[in-house]
């Protein structure tokens, strides 16, 4: 799971789990209260002691263009002997699932295939692929593709180790056993699912996000193989690679950012910089891809824990009613929301400015954040990403600020924003 499953998390509306403290937020107010902020402070203290705030596992990562071969060959040296490989019918086609299956035969691991995820993948598809896992008697689950297919994969392991169908893992910390075996080859640079301690699923009727929260679902092994990303097409690796530095941005200037966290930022913000206009211009480069790839990593290890802010929230609004890429919303957001927070967050926008070899010496903290949000919009446009949404409707913007408002005052940023703030982040978005 990308921002999307923590953002909710953070902001208590997760099917199953609404943290009491947390439901005050839907409370529709321009300005927030002296009180009202600090009932939120709490809710974001006790959520950062009862799970961001706990060390969560990570996966023992392979990285290099071997890497694919050698998170096979681990799975055989674990003593597995069967796997259930989750994905969807686009990379069957591309040949990439038998290359996948080479390999694991290879190492003596016997496979099946379920490739029926779409994206956003509903509880009915995700119990598709538990009922083979089931049939087939695997002994673990393989997620192989974008976040989606990851998602898809994590919940189907945690479901099949419970006897629990999809929709039963909705919620924090679901099932009393330990998921089956979990591995991740991601075949996009932006969700970061492959380290993330949560999976969306939506419900079959109603297409509600749902999450699964659960630090046993970050997976045992993963991939960085750039091979496997060679044939993303522009518009794709464009749109997650903002969704990338958007992870690394965000995770970046918030109030739980860690050294750890801080470190990992950067060290994303700076990769994706250099290296995302090359993967988008030439999508066999295989250096672009392993730093894009890195980068991603990295991004989604920084907002597991230090979470995302406003430009998700106002993001998951475009996608949830237009159906936005989630990337595409965020690249749209994200200079916009900086606009409004650059005072607040000057010092850590100086920072990634600096970092990232932006501005000129003897600049303030002020102008070296304006430049630094000067050039992430410049980045979006060379990767020919649209700066505005023609899809948002006059009638909506009302609901759409109500709701990023409620999500986004659930996490730990550097200001909460007004809501007339918000709207007009909006607002600029129809321009």
């Amino acid at each position: 799971m990308g921002a999307t499953g923590l953002a909710k998390l953070a902001a208590g509306v997760v099917s199953g789990y609404r943290e009491p403290m947390l439901t005050t937020l839907t409370r529709k107010t321009s300005i927030m209260p002296a009180p009202y902020k600090v009932l939120v402070y709490k809710s974001l203290l006790a959520l950062k002691k009862a799970v961001i705030g706990k060390p969560h596992p990570r996966p023992v990562v392979f990285a290099g263009d071997n890497a694919v071969q050698q998170l096979c060959e681990g799975i055989a040296q674990l003593g597995l002997k069967s796997v259930l490989i989750v994905t969807d019918k686009p990379l069957v086609e591309l040949g990439l699932v038998a290359r996948i299956e080479q390999f694991l035969l290879g190492a003596g691991v016997s496979c099946t295939v379920y490739d029926g995820v779409l994206p956003d993948p509903s509880a009915g598809l995700v119990n598709e692929g538990l009922a083979q896992l089931q049939q087939q008697q695997s002994e673990a689950v393989l997620g192989f593709g974008g976040g989606s297919s990851i998602d898809a994969a994590k919940v189907i392991a945690l479901a099949g180790a419970n006897g629990l169908r999809a929709e039963e893992c909705v919620g924090l910390n679901k099932g009393k056993r330990p998921p089956l075996p979990l591995f991740a080859i991601p075949t996009t640079a932006g969700t970061g699912s492959e380290c993330t301690i949560a999976a969306v699923v939506s419900d079959d009727i109603t297409h509600e996000k749902m999450i699964v929260a659960n630090p046993a679902i970050v997976p045992r092994l993963a991939a960085l193989d750039a091979t496997m990303m060679q044939g993303l097409p522009p518009p794709i690796t464009a749109a997650t690679g903002m969704d990338a530095l958007t992870h690394a941005v965000e995770s970046y200037i918030n109030t739980w950012a860690t050294d750890e966290t801080s470190s990992q930022g950067r060290a994303a913000a700076k990769m994706i910089f250099e290296n995302l206009p090359r993967a988008c211009e030439h999508g066999d480069d295989l250096a672009a891809r392993r730093a894009m790839a890195l980068a991603s990593y990295y991004a989604g290890l920084a907002f597991t824990s230090a979470l995302v802010g406003y430009v998700h929230a106002i993001a998951h609004q475009l996608g949830s009613r237009y159906h936005v890429p989630h990337g595409v919303a965020n690249a749209m957001v994200l200079p916009h929301v900086l606009d409004v927070l650059k005072h607040d967050a000057k010092t850590r926008l100086a920072e990634l400015a600096e970092y990232c070899d932006m501005g000129e010496p003897g600049m303030d903290e002020l102008a070296l954040a304006q430049c630094f949000i000067e050039r992430v919009r410049a980045l979006s446009a060379a990767i020919n990403i649209p700066s505005h949404c023609d899809k948002i409707k006059e009638e909506d913007v009302a609901s759409i600020v109500d709701a990023a408002m409620q999500e986004g005052n659930g996490y730990p940023v550097p200001r909460f924003i007004e809501r007339h703030e918000c709207e007009t982040v909006v607002r600029k978005l129809m321009v």
